[in-house]
């Protein structure tokens, strides 16, 4: 990161938090990514563009929540989301106008809700994190089935209440149906998976050593290195097109109540080549926009084998997705 896009960062820290007195003319913006992330880039929005900015920073399903009961009251004008679930639950609300032609065919299709309403802006893989002092790739199972082997009984590790495992269960369920996904997490609890609060404590234990595999998203094991120069775990990308190999973009869409010209020019500069190579240079995520290419090291987002679903219904699974996961005990 440039020293430049540094200091920026500190100073809308303090800014992004401040709420209700901003002049009338800034753009508001409800962020449910990683203030520490993206706040540089949203700093740079703002000095090319000359737009100040008001962002608000919570998780994104609390964000949705909020967007949801605020209605056409709310201050909004974009909401910056982490997944297509909390995307989808605001769109699923009427509460997200139309994209122009001119954003959305700047993604392919598939990273985006099928009536335009919220675009995909860079993109995390489901994988499973495994230790490399103890396991090689030949350990491990084609696809998320063969977890349930009794072989893997206290060796898993999985964050049952993360937004992205449950995006992930919501998947097989459109993919396999209720029936079929309650028996695969009924099976993850019979082989007594480890549980964690998140991903990174989960690629956390098994750089150290205390649990083999994880369910995890890609870019967590990126941030790992990053931090501490080197880590014996490795990612596994499934080569199975199942819910396994998920791939689930962050996005941003328009609140149907703004009428600020800037929200569009704030989505478009996201999707700027530039903002593209920050997401993989900063954020170990895939660029969405063809062109960019992935982080270094990573396999190119065309060869990784996906499920074949609209990830605009994502959002109408999940509560079902949260139900089977407590009946399965792991919540």
């Amino acid at each position: 990161m440039s020293p430049r896009l540094l200091g920026a960062a500190l100073a809308l820290v303090v800014a992004g938090t401040a709420c209700g007195d901003n002049d009338s003319t800034s753009l508001t913006v409800y962020v449910g990514r990683s203030e520490t992330l993206v706040a540089p880039l949203i700093e740079q929005f703002e000095a090319e563009s000359g737009i100040t900015v008001e962002a608000r920073y919570a998780s994104s399903t609390d964000l949705a929540a909020t967007l949801r009961e605020e209605g056409t009251n709310s201050p909004a004008d974009v909401f910056f989301a982490q997944d297509p679930a909390s995307l989808g639950a605001v769109a699923e609300a009427g509460l997200f106008r139309t994209l122009p032609d001119s954003v959305r065919t700047l993604v392919p299709s598939q990273f985006s809700d099928r009536d335009g309403l919220w675009i995909g802006l860079s993109g995390r893989s489901r994988v499973v994190v495994y230790d490399s002092t103890r396991l090689s790739p030949d350990d491990l199972p084609a696809d998320s089935d063969g977890l349930l082997d009794p072989v893997w009984r206290g060796r898993i590790g999985i964050a049952p209440s993360n937004a992205s495992f449950l995006a992930f269960v919501a998947a097989m369920i459109l993919e396999r149906g209720e029936g079929a996904t309650r028996n695969w997490l009924e099976g993850i609890a019979a082989n007594e998976p480890q549980i964690f609060s998140g991903n990174a404590p989960i690629v956390a234990a098994v750089d150290q050593g205390t649990v083999e595999v994880g369910l995890v998203n890609h870019y967590y094991l990126y941030g790992l290195i990053a931090d501490q120069g080197a880590s014996t775990a490795v990612n596994h990308f499934f080569t199975t097109a199942g819910p396994e190999s998920l791939v689930m973009p962050a996005g941003a869409g328009i609140l149907a109540t703004s009428d600020h010209d800037g929200a569009e020019e704030f989505i478009a500069f996201l999707l700027t080549a530039e903002s593209q190579r920050y997401f993989a240079e900063e954020t170990f995520e895939y660029p969405l926009v063809p062109g960019v290419d992935a982080p270094v090291g990573l396999p190119a987002l065309a060869d990784l084998a996906q499920p074949d679903l609209d990830l605009s219904d994502l959002a109408g699974a999940l509560d079902l997705a949260t139900d089977l996961v407590a009946a399965a005990g792991l919540l």
